[in-house]
């Protein structure tokens, strides 16, 4: 498994407001998500980054995840 060097640049975030139309609902649907990677280690994906934040990203851009919030 190949591991994230490219730091911050991965994922994108102009790909990660293709699935999330703002940058603050990102934020927090991934600290959400994060969360729970981190309390039950359990991941959709095979990701690439080694932190929670930067898996649960990885599932948000890969449209793993579902995410609803009220207009």
């Amino acid at each position: 498994m190949s591991r994230n060097r490219e730091g911050l640049r991965y994922p994108s975030i102009d790909e990660l407001l293709k699935q999330i139309d703002s940058k603050y609902k990102l934020a927090y649907a991934a600290s959400m998500r994060a969360k729970r990677i981190r309390e039950n280690d359990d991941t959709t994906i095979d990701p690439k980054c080694v932190k929670p934040v930067g898996v649960a990203l990885e599932e948000i851009q890969a449209g793993k995840i579902d995410i609803e919030f009220e207009k």
